[in-house]
């Protein structure tokens, strides 16, 4: 009986230690897949994988970062049954899977899935900042400006200084007919993300909201959604920017200094309205208060200049006043942004 109990204990021994083994040689594998796709070598990182789940057909991390090359190498729904088995496994993975199966049914044009699988991950885990910026594409490209707006806020809230976040809360409200939000929103997008080809058109969409414009879609049409809640306030705002443009021009400004004046009177008059209000939301908080207390402060020549840093004039400027770029620097680092 002894024999037979030590021969067991050994045998135990022996397949953990070739099972502990076959871990070890699965990881390295997939580290390797890591590297090849890193490398754009595609096919031979996908082998890797293959070969990692082969030895160890419940590594999840192969699973995953099967699929994620699969999808990045145009083969994105050849990847869903192997994010359904990370999902399944329900591990710190299952929200990232949630967004990749998103993804794929997005760019696969199955808008349903998409959503489904956005949601399902928000489900899972609330905190993951990119499933709802994600989301939020796909309500963008449908035209559901309204819901794209909602998981821009959430995807912001979660992540403040996401530019890209920013970004698209801009966009969906300037869709909206929402030009004070969409104006304050362009401006805090090209502070977090200066002299890009986005900031430039930031820049424009800033130009356009000043000058009464609207956004077009490719057959020269307009795209704006008039919402329901086109209320009273988004009135009144809309009102301000006019006002603070003619306002400027009575005043025979132009160029910067006309931009700097139009944008102070506008964070101005914001500002103070939200002030009054007794029940905040988030754009008060996030936009609206920050942006009023820099109209307060000495920075606006400064800002103004930044959000349009391109030009030869004001790329002049800046490189003159490095006192007052850097006091800039310092207002927003110093400033705090409430997101709820």
């Amino acid at each position: 009986m002894k024999t037979i109990k030590i021969l067991a204990t050994i045998l135990i021994f022996v397949c953990n230690t070739a099972f502990a083994q076959n871990n070890e040689d699965a990881k390295a594998l997939v580290r390797e897949g890591v590297q090849l796709n890193d490398q754009g070598k595609y096919a031979e990182a996908i082998e890797k994988y293959n070969q990692a789940l082969k030895m160890d057909p419940g590594n999840i991390y192969a699973d995953f970062e099967l699929a994620y090359t699969l999808f990045i190498s145009g083969k994105g729904t050849d990847g869903i049954p192997y994010l359904k088995k990370v999902i399944a496994a329900n591990t710190s993975l299952t929200a990232g899977a949630y967004d990749l199966l998103g993804t794929i049914y997005d760019k696969d044009n199955q808008k349903d899935k998409a959503i489904e699988a956005y949601n399902a991950g928000i489900k899972a885990n609330p905190g993951y900042q990119r499933l709802y910026y994600n989301l939020g594409i796909v309500y963008s490209r449908y035209k559901q400006y309204a819901e794209a707006e909602k998981c821009a806020i959430e995807a912001i809230k979660l992540d403040p200084k996401h530019a890209s976040s920013q970004r698209m809360y801009a966009l969906v409200n300037f869709h909206q007919n929402k030009r004070v939000p969409a104006l304050l929103g362009f401006c805090s997008f090209i502070l977090l993300e200066p002299n890009t080809v986005r900031s430039t058109e930031a820049y424009n969409n800033i130009q356009h909201i000043l000058q009464g414009g609207v956004l077009k879609n490719s057959n020269g049409g307009t795209t704006i959604t008039l919402s329901p809640k086109d209320n009273t306030e988004t009135t009144s705002q809309n009102l301000g920017i006019s006002m603070s443009v003619i306002s400027g021009q009575q005043k025979k400004l132009t160029g910067v200094d006309l931009l700097e004046y139009e944008l102070k009177s506008i964070f101005t008059i914001t500002g103070e309205l939200s002030q009054k209000k007794t029940d905040k939301g988030f754009f008060d908080k996030f936009y609206a208060d920050y942006f009023y207390k820099l109209a307060q402060s000495n920075n606006m020549p400064a800002f103004t200049r930044s959000i349009n840093a391109g030009t030869p004039d004001n790329a002049a400027w800046i490189a003159d006043h490095p006192q007052y770029m850097n006091d800039l620097y310092m207002w927003i680092r110093a400033t705090e942004r409430s997101v709820n």
